[in-house]
């Protein structure tokens, strides 16, 4: 408890001699905690997650060809669903 006041002292003091210093510190905190806090940043990751990197070219089936979908409009990977009824 000792630590907070002491911290607590530390940056009364500091507001007082340097406010802009302090507030651009705090802004710069903020700035790198806030992402990693942030449902948005979930959302973005899962949509980076579903989306594919290769787009499907079509291709001639020769029968011979299991990891091809039929048709290069067949769903494949992960669904987006969640998305939608978000």
């Amino acid at each position: 408890m000792a630590a907070f006041s002491k911290i607590g002292a530390y940056l009364k003091n500091a507001w007082a001699k340097e406010p802009v210093i302090v507030a651009s510190f705090a802004i710069a905190i903020l700035a790198v905690t806030v992402p990693w806090v942030s449902p948005l940043t979930k959302y973005t990751t899962m949509i980076n997650q579903a989306t594919p990197y290769t787009y499907p070219v079509p291709v001639r089936d020769d029968g011979n060809m299991p990891d091809i979908p039929s048709h290069p409009c067949d769903k494949e990977g992960p669904s987006l669903e969640w998305l939608k009824n978000f």
